[in-house]
């Protein structure tokens, strides 16, 4: 082994490797990325506490409302009250993006005086474990010392008179934690598939000159994209059938088919697709295009919802999010697929059309076949 040779070959594997921005992006970039994302997501967990919505059906009794004060004091719970009938208390968490909630039933009070048990019901998400962690770890410390303080005679097996109540989920008691992954990964679906191909097809075509062949013919340049629209739309209907059958058949989910998913699995991949050709057309090379498609791709899968509730993000973490299209169609999806919230969703439905039609509108204008750069 001559170490003149070794080196040789080291300072060509150095330069092709440099020369490769993709390559620098998934070695170099892309962990900050992820150390990045998963800092700000999780760096609120112990830091700030968890918001539980509180139905007090004992008309704010004085034991009720100690019992609420203590729980404020753990800083662990911010207590928000609320006034929503009780049986659509776990449909109004999903529908408003609370993660958890608590009804104190009506008796509270009395019942604490005659050493009689109250279970409290707590609704919690599934998804949002660290928010579930704080919530029960703040009310059964309240509820023990509240037990120990109560009248028991000097018994030491007395009754409690706080209990819990088997936990329920938010949106509905059967709902699990596939439930709520089914629509971020049918939205992960609808952003990776597009983007990824039409940021490599859009730059390398006009590398390779296939885009200057394509003007020879009578094809204009947004019929070619539709084309690619239509064709990732059916796609998208595909993969949205093989998620939910897998889902529902494979582990027992319980999501609702309804029309309200189609405008979403349309006007999803209507704006990823217009998106990905617009990243390839202002790039000069296939390996700028890549790079250009990291960068606006892997945020938007760990901050739009489809892993983690952005409910649970930091206040400006969560602003970024919305302010992310995926964010609206995954948001859409649960809407109407577990919470049956027809408004909302239409109101996400009408921001990713309307970013949609903005994005295809400038991939068209800016989309040349005979590129002279």
């Amino acid at each position: 082994m001559k170490p003149s040779r070794i080196g040789a070959d080291f300072r060509i594997v150095y330069r092709s490797y440099s020369r490769n921005p993709v390559a620098l992006f998934f070695s170099l970039i892309f962990p900050i990325i992820l150390i990045g994302l998963f800092g700000l997501i999780f760096s609120s967990i112990g830091s700030t506490s968890a918001t539980l919505v509180v139905l007090n059906e004992d008309h704010n009794s004085h034991d009720s409302q100690r019992f609420l004060s203590a729980l404020n004091n753990t800083s662990l719970v911010s207590i928000k009250l609320e006034s929503v009938a009780p049986a659509d208390f776990a449909t109004w968490l999903g529908q408003n993006d609370y993660s958890a909630g608590m009804i104190i039933p009506a008796g509270f009070q009395g019942n604490a005086s005659n050493n009689t048990t109250t279970n409290l019901t707590l609704f919690v998400n599934p998804q949002d474990s660290a928010t579930e962690g704080e919530v029960l770890t703040a009310v059964q410390g309240v509820a023990a010392a509240f037990n120990l303080e109560a009248k028991c005679g000097g018994a030491t097996n007395c009754t409690p008179v706080i209990a819990l109540a088997p936990l329920r989920n938010v949106g509905s008691q059967v709902y699990t934690y596939i439930d709520y992954l089914i629509p971020g990964l049918i939205g992960f679906s609808i952003l990776t598939s597009p983007m990824f191909s039409l940021v490599d097809v859009s730059s390398s075509y006009r590398k390779e000159g296939i885009f200057r062949q394509l003007s020879l013919t009578p094809l204009t340049r947004a019929e070619w994209l539709t084309a690619r629209v239509v064709w990732y739309v059916m796609l998208t209907f595909a993969a949205a059938g093989i998620m939910i059958g897998t889902g529902v058949y494979g582990f027992g989910a319980h999501v609702t088919l309804t029309l309200g998913m189609i405008p979403f699995l349309v006007v999803g991949p209507f704006f990823f697709v217009s998106l990905g050709m617009l990243c390839g057309t202002v790039s000069k090379t296939p390996e700028a295009a890549a790079l250009i498609g990291n960068i606006v791709t892997f945020p938007m899968m760990f901050l739009s919802g489809t892993f983690f509730q952005v409910s649970s993000f930091p206040p400006d973490l969560a602003a970024v999010a919305h302010a992310l299209p995926l964010y609206y169609v995954i948001d859409g999806m649960n809407q109407v697929m577990l919470f049956q919230n027809s408004t909302r969703a239409f109101t996400d439905f009408l921001v990713v059309l309307v970013a949609s039609v903005v994005v295809f509108v400038l991939a068209v204008r800016l989309f040349q076949w005979r590129d002279e750069r």
